[in-house]
């Protein structure tokens, strides 16, 4: 553990909070707190007489700015620190590219008044690759910290193994974004009682972020269904994945329990923030054990390559 691993490690917890800070800005209605301007707040680079929703959707810009900041020390850092084609650069420079896109989905969030109580399918888009950007940051921020810990290149092949755990690398992106979705019919619609709301999901009449919220549970209950199949299946046959295949399944089934209490509760503000927070911790384990087991294969490749089979004696 370096310097700078224990730095990136910490850029990758810092960043984990402030997507749940996002989480309250959205689930109380503050996105559109600062106007349609951005980076400025209603025109002005402090707000002098700010409201509530104000001061929750500029602390959360202050903190995206901070985010920003400490991924780019980040990759000047990996390629000062590191020499060319090392895995630490890769990861820095993506991680870079996808804070930067992140920033820019936020501003056109803001810019385009997507936020606040718009209720258009081109929010309901813009968030989806918003979420889906989100977690390729979470990834590949977690990839560099587990590089520059000693983690090994990921050896993918075209085959079984590899392509079970892609499709569960899309069906966590396609569970997130369902999510997020269903996070903006809560928002938007909030319901009085449970009753009031699931009725609300089988009307045809209601708008389409509740008609498309039922479907969240079964894609959680089916992808969660899937990775808790393929960590029992390979991850508990691996020494160093064995702890991540087992936290993995831990973590899947808090989610369900805290699924079911968030719907119960009506989606509170706090408990949205829990639901997302403990997604965060399952995707960023779900990428710690492909790490572990595809990077052992790139291992097993490198000594093979560089230790060659013996020709036989003449």
């Amino acid at each position: 553990m370096t310097r700078f691993a224990k730095y990136t490690w910490g850029v990758l917890i810092y960043n984990v909070a402030v997507i749940i800070w996002g989480t309250y800005v959205r689930a109380t209605g503050s996105g559109a707190a600062c106007g349609a301007h951005w980076p400025l707040c209603n025109g002005e680079v402090i707000p002098l007489a700010p409201q509530t929703a104000t001061l929750v959707e500029y602390s959360h810009r202050l903190m995206s700015g901070v985010a920003l900041i400490a991924v780019i020390v980040l990759t000047v850092w990996a390629f000062r620190a590191y020499p060319q084609k090392h895995l630490a650069r890769v990861g820095a420079t993506l991680s870079l590219i996808f804070i930067i896109s992140e920033a820019l989905v936020g501003a056109g969030l803001v810019l385009f008044k997507l936020a606040g109580d718009n209720t258009s399918i081109t929010r309901a888009f813009t968030t989806s690759i918003h979420l889906i950007n989100t977690f390729l940051l979470l990834a590949t921020l977690t990839l560099t910290a587990w590089w520059a810990s000693g983690g090994r290149a990921l050896y993918i092949r075209s085959d079984r193994k590899s392509w079970l755990f892609i499709i569960g690398f899309v069906g966590m992106l396609v569970l997130g974004t369902s999510g997020a979705i269903a996070a903006l019919g809560d928002a938007l619609f909030p319901s009085q009682t449970f009753a009031a709301g699931f009725a609300a999901d089988l009307d045809p009449t209601s708008h389409l972020f509740l008609r498309l919220r039922i479907f969240h549970p079964f894609i959680a209950i089916a992808v969660g269904l899937y990775l808790m199949i393929l960590s029992a299946s390979f991850g508990f046959a691996h020494t160093r994945a064995k702890r991540f295949a087992a936290t993995l399944i831990a973590i899947i089934a808090v989610q369900w329990i805290v699924g079911v209490v968030n719907v119960v509760l009506l989606a509170p503000a706090w408990m949205q923030m829990l639901h997302l927070l403990i997604t965060d911790a399952l995707w960023i384990t779900f990428i710690l054990m492909m790490a572990t087991l595809f990077g052992d294969a790139a291992t097993v490749v490198e000594t093979l390559v560089a230790s060659p089979l013996p020709l036989p004696a003449k």
